[in-house]
């Protein structure tokens, strides 16, 4: 956050609004994204990399901000001078994220199954008293 304060300043923005939001750039439901694009007071949004806004659709949301005067700038361009190549690292970022995604939600869910068979194997005695 520090870095992109410091890019800002150097360009003489005045800063608004500073949001972080832990969700994946290839999710397009991000509630505070979402404000911060409604927003029409909002001039200029400001990036690291583009793949911390969102990993595919960059293009479309940056033709849309023009249309209202309004833009987008990363500190960070590219990784690389290869679009293809860029959209390769967001493809295997996003495909990594979501696995390991799916390994904690596993995790969690082994978890919650075994909590519920524990109580599940209750001696009905124990069960009696805990209805009464």
């Amino acid at each position: 956050m520090q870095r992109l304060r410091d890019y800002a300043a150097a360009k003489g923005y005045q800063v608004t609004a500073e949001v972080t939001e832990i969700a994946s750039g290839v999710n397009d439901n991000r509630p505070k994204l979402n404000k911060l694009l409604r927003d029409p007071k909002i001039g200029v949004i400001v990036v690291e990399h583009k793949d911390r806004l969102t990993c595919f659709g960059w293009g479309y949301i940056e033709v849309l901000f023009e249309t209202t005067g309004r833009r987008l700038e990363t500190i960070f361009p590219s990784d690389t001078d290869d679009d293809l190549v860029d959209d390769f690292v967001a493809v295997i970022t996003s495909m990594a994220a979501r696995i390991y995604g799916r390994r904690n939600s596993k995790r969690r869910t082994a978890c919650i199954k075994q909590a519920i068979e524990q109580c599940m194997d209750v001696p009905d005695e124990d069960a009696a008293r805990v209805q009464d």
